[in-house]
Formats: structure tokens, sequence, C-alpha cells
């Protein structure tokens, strides 16, 4: 079995070949999470502690925290759980893991250094990787250098720019851009949208009330007038007086018509005409039954009258 073992500390891993079983069965039925000592792996790691991490079987299969089981089984995975990516949204799938509990069938077993030992490990505890590109975000960036909230972070990421060098070109530095920064120009526009948002809102605020009050002006004025029908002459130019000076406004059905001219703009009440209820048409009298005609006389009876 391999151990892949890491140190956060200085960002370094190392990969140890064991094949004797004796070394590893400290490690069987142990979970994932849990704690080992290192002292029977060798010398070299004597006084060493261990956190087991994950791990991979020998078909490829990672281990997944929660599966109390010592070998592999299918479960229904979503969005949010480990060993699986969805590639639309809502997507759901069976797939094969392997359960937290170490066993003979791992390929590969990775620890992390919880505590170390008495010597160093060559090549994992005595050397340190150097961190190649720094945090990105405003507030891990004064985190890491100690800074105030009030301090710019866009001077100290200049301190961790990586140096770019290509042949025959002129050597060029880059630094991460920064995210979630609060400047001056996100603060202004800032402003500007909350004062937008404002003036929509008032806007409609106003044409809603508007709204309501010229409908509340038409329903006062069909309530005023009943069932009268308003009719409203149409306004006339100021050079047509003259010629409709002398016309009259043409008699409507039902209503006498006005000798004098209706002047431009003023209403004119047509009373509309009340429909009487027809009378029920008078039930039809029931036909009588005719009488049947009297028998008609035979031809012997006739002669007889004549012989006498």
């Amino acid at each position: 079995m391999k151990l892949n073992i890491s140190y956060p500390v200085t960002g370094l891993q190392k990969a140890v070949v064991v094949d004797d079983d004796k070394k590893l069965m400290q490690f069987f039925g142990k979970r994932m999470g849990q704690e080992v000592t290192g002292d029977e792996l060798g010398d070299e790691f004597k006084g060493y502690v261990f956190k087991i991490t994950g791990g991979n079987d020998k078909d490829g299969f990672a281990m997944k925290q929660g599966i109390l089981l010592a070998g592999r089984t299918r479960i229904l995975m979503s969005d949010g759980h480990s060993c699986f990516r969805i590639r639309r949204n809502g997507e759901r799938k069976r797939k094969s893991v392997r359960g937290c509990i170490v066993g003979h069938d791992l390929s590969v077993l990775a620890l992390a250094i919880v505590k170390t030992g008495e010597q160093p490990i060559e090549g994992l505890t005595n050397d340190k990787k150097p961190r190649r590109r720094g945090p990105k975000r405003a507030t891990r960036i004064r985190k890491l250098f100690n800074l105030q909230k009030t301090d710019d972070p866009r001077r100290f990421v200049l301190l961790y720019a990586r140096k770019i060098q290509k042949e025959g070109k002129r050597a060029h530095y880059k630094t991460p851009k920064i995210q979630r920064l609060v400047t001056d120009i996100r603060l202004r526009r800032k402003k500007l949208y909350r004062a937008e948002k404002k003036s929509r809102w008032q806007a409609s605020k106003k044409a809603q009330a508007e709204y309501i009050k010229v409908l509340n002006d038409l329903r006062r004025k069909r309530g005023a007038h009943g069932k009268k029908e308003v009719v409203e002459a149409a306004p006339t130019k100021a050079g047509d007086k003259k010629a409709t000076a002398g016309k009259t406004a043409a008699p409507t059905k039902g209503a006498v018509a006005d000798k004098k001219a209706v002047p431009a703009g003023k209403k004119v009440e047509v009373p509309t005409k009340k429909v009487e209820p027809t009378k029920a048409a008078a039930p039809t009298k029931k036909a009588e039954p005719t009488k049947a005609a009297a028998p008609t006389k035979t031809a012997a009876t006739t002669t007889k009258k004549a012989g006498k």
C-alpha cells in the first residue's frame, strides 16, 4: 500500500510505499478523520501523529466520509455531495463509492501530519515550498498582512507578484485581480443605483395616485348623471364662428328642436324613452268538439212514403 503523507505547514507531500502488513495493521478498521501514531511505521516516523484524510481502492474509487463500510457501494448523489459534480441543474445520479473504513483493498491511503516527531523527514518537514500565488480576496489579503480595514490592500499585492520572462521579450510582472474590493468608484455607483431606484419608486407611486383620482372622478360623474346620456358638442374653431352662427342643432328623435343654435362646448341632455312593458296576449279559446251529423234516410223508406 502507498501512503501519501502531506504536511500543511510547508505545503509539501511525500509518497511512501509500505509492503509489510504488520506496519499497516494499525490503520485497518480505522475511519476517516481518526488519528494514528506513526511509531510502528519505523524509526523515521517515531513521535509523529497522522490523520486519515482519504484514499482510493485498487479500482480507483475514492473513499467517502459518512459511509460506514469497508467496501464499495452505490448511492444516489445530488448537488453538494462529494465525489460528484453536476452537469445540469437538479441532476441526480447513482454512483459507486468506497466506504470510509480502511481495509485491505486500498491501494493509496492519504495521511496528514498533525504532530511532528523527534527527527525531521527529508523532503517533507525540513524544506518549505514557496507560495506561488497569493490570496485574491481583499479580506484574505488583509488577514495575510495583518492590515486594518482602512488600509489599501492594492499596495501589498505587489509583494507576491510573479515575474514572467519569455525569450526575446521584456520581463513583466503579474499580480492577481483583487476580488470584493470596495473603492470610491464602487461607492459612487452604489449611490447612483440607490437614487435611481428611489426615483422609479416615487414615479410609480405618483402615477398610481393620478390613476386613482381619474377613476374616482369618472365614477362620481357617472353616478351624478344616472341613466342620462351626455353629448358634448364638437368645439368650433375661431374662424368658423360666422359659419355656425345662423345654424341650429339638428333635432334629435323624441325631442323638440330648439330654435336657437347650440353654442360650442355646451352639453345637451337627451332624455331616453322609457320602454313600456308589452301586454300579454289573450289566451285562445279551446275548439269545441263538433256534433255528429244526423243519419240519412235510406232509399226504402222514401219509396214507401211515395206509395201511400
